[in-house]
């Protein structure tokens, strides 16, 4: 969401040469946040241009609708948020029987104990750590004890699940959010508004 949409073949170029794992996609269809990104035949366009890991965050209502053709557009991994589906296990599975790793966000006002009983059956829990919809937001002190929540509620039920973190993600916070129990860091704003996005990758990876 915060690259140059008119260079992203460029742009996924450079970070296929990166030491970035994944790429992540913001999917928003002005219903569920209040911005408008791209859809499936976006992600299938750029697919192409390198084979890392893509990370396909639907911000979007009733995802259920929409998680096979994202599989099929080449998505390694799906997150849906767990305040856009009323059917949560369901759309979970949908994505499993794609052979997709399967992910549930939280929006910042939603508590971690709500993913209690659908923890085991999830590959990634992601917490929101700014109200989803635009980039370039201050990171919400409050996410750290949710991360810290959401590690304890892994390991308690013998869970599996990584945490992913997304929203305000820089070289100054970093750190404690791996010391609090993130496993894969979002980072938009702080790459590609550094004037070297590669060497910004190269930076939060020695933190990690």
């Amino acid at each position: 969401m915060s690259a140059d949409f008119s260079r992203m073949a460029e742009i996924l170029t450079m970070l296929d040469q990166s030491e970035a794992d994944w790429i992540h996609w913001d999917v928003m269809d002005g219903h569920f946040v209040p911005n408008i990104t791209f859809g499936m035949d976006f992600i299938r366009a750029m697919r192409p241009y390198t084979k890392k890991f893509f990370d396909v965050h639907l911000m979007i209502e009733q995802p259920g609708k929409y998680v096979e053709a994202f599989a099929d557009a080449g998505a390694d991994g799906i997150t849906v948020h767990w305040e856009a589906t009323a059917h949560l296990h369901r759309c979970i599975q949908k994505i499993k029987r794609k052979g997709v790793r399967a992910g549930v966000a939280i929006n910042p006002a939603t508590p971690v104990h709500i993913l209690e009983d659908i923890i085991n059956d999830i590959d990634l829990v992601l917490i929101m750590s700014v109200n989803p919809g635009f980039g370039g937001q201050e990171f919400i002190l409050r996410s750290y004890k949710k991360i810290y929540e959401a590690k304890q509620m892994i390991e308690r039920n013998g869970a599996k699940a990584l945490i992913e973190v997304d929203g305000g993600v820089n070289d100054d916070n970093a750190s404690k959010l791996l010391e609090m129990g993130a496993d894969v860091l979002v980072a938009g704003s702080y790459i590609f508004k550094h004037k070297n996005p590669a060497e910004a990758v190269k930076i939060l990876k020695r933190i990690t």
